[in-house]
C-alpha cells in the first residue's frame, strides 16, 4: 500500500470499531482506536501472515494479542485483510457470534489463536509459539501486543525474565503505552516505573516509537526491531499511543476505555473520520 492507502485503511478501521461498540452499546474503543495504526503497519506492511488460516502457523510470522478488551481494531484488521467477511463485523458482541467481546477459540475465528479475556497471559503464549517456531526450524517471527496497565500482572514478569534467559530472540512485544487503564492513569492506580529500563534489566532489547499514532513511525520502528531479532535477546517495542486517537472527545482521557458512544457521539465520530473503503 501506499502511505495515503495505509491512512485510509486506519482511518476506515477508526470507523470500524466505533459503529461495533455502538451497535451493541458495549465494547472498549479507547484502546482500539489508539492501536489502529499499529494493526494496519502490522497486518498490510510488516508481518508475513497468511488470511489462508491454519492454526499451527508455520511457515509464516504470528501475532498474539495479549490485552483482548481491544477486540474491535482486531476484528476489523483481520477482516479488511481477507480473514473473514467485512459484513460479519455486524455481528460483534451478539449472542453466538465468532466475535465475542474477547476474541475466543472455540468458534473457530480465523485469524484468531488463543482466547485473551484474562490479562497477563498473552507474554507466556508468545513465549512458546516462539520457541516452537526455533524447535520447528521455522525462521519466521512472533508478534505480540500488550496494554501497559496489564504490566501490572505478575505473570508478565516471570515470562520476560524467561524469554530473556532461554535467548528467545525470534519475538518482538509491543507495549501499547498510553498511560490509561479503566480506573484512570497507570500511575495513579499502580505506577509501572520506567519500563525501558525494566525491560533492559531483564536482559531484552528494548526500542522506543514516541509518535505511536504516526503510521510511518510504526513501521519504521518494526522494521528496525526485525533487524534486532535473532541475536540472543526477545525485542520489546514501547509504542506510545494515544487512547480514543481520532475522535477528539475520546482523546486524553482514560472515560472511554469501555465505553460505547452515543447516537449524537457516534455521528461526531464519524464525521471526524470519512469513509474511505465502504461501511459494513
Amino acid at each position: 500500500m501506499t502511505l495515503q492507502e495505509l491512512k485510509d485503511f486506519t482511518t476506515q478501521v477508526r470507523r470500524d470499531i466505533l459503529r461495533q461498540v455502538h451497535k451493541v452499546n458495549s465494547g472498549h474503543p479507547g484502546g482500539s482506536l489508539g492501536c489502529a495504526e499499529f494493526f494496519t503497519a502490522l497486518y498490510q506492511e510488516v508481518m508475513e501472515h497468511n488470511p489462508n488460516f491454519d492454526m499451527d502457523g508455520k511457515d509464516e510470522d504470528l501475532f498474539f494479542l495479549s490485552n483482548g478488551h481491544i477486540s474491535p481494531v482486531y476484528y476489523s484488521v483481520l477482516a479488511r485483510s481477507g480473514y473473514f467477511p467485512v459484513e460479519e463485523l455486524n455481528t460483534f458482541r451478539l449472542i453466538d457470534s465468532r466475535l465475542q467481546g474477547h476474541p475466543t477459540t472455540h468458534e473457530g475465528l480465523p485469524g484468531i489463536r488463543i482466547a485473551s479475556g484474562s490479562l497477563g497471559q498473552g507474554m507466556s503464549v508468545a513465549i512458546g509459539a516462539a520457541q516452537a517456531k526455533k524447535l520447528n526450524n521455522d525462521q519466521h517471527l512472533v508478534y505480540s501486543l500488550h496494554g501497559d496497565g496489564e504490566l501490572q500482572e505478575g505473570q508478565n514478569w516471570e515470562a520476560i525474565m524467561y524469554a530473556a534467559g532461554k535467548k528467545v530472540d525470534n519475538l518482538i512485544a509491543t507495549i501499547d503505552y498510553n498511560g490509561k487503564q479503566i480506573d484512570g492513569s497507570t500511575d495513579e492506580v499502580l505506577p509501572l516505573g520506567d519500563l525501558k529500563l525494566k525491560f533492559e534489566a531483564f536482559g531484552w532489547e528494548v526500542l522506543e516509537i514516541e509518535e505511536g499514532n504516526n503510521i510511518e513511525h510504526i513501521i519504521e520502528g518494526l522494521k528496525l526491531a526485525k533487524t534486532k531479532t535473532g541475536k540472543g535477546k526477545p525485542v520489546c517495542i514501547l509504542l506510545k499511543t494515544m487512547m480514543g486517537n481520532g475522535v477528539d472527545f475520546m482523546m486524553h482521557t482514560h472515560a472511554w476505555h469501555g465505553k460505547a458512544p452515543s447516537d449524537e457521539q457516534l455521528e461526531v465520530a464519524l464525521s471526524q473520520n470519512p469513509e474511505t473503503l465502504g461501511d459494513y
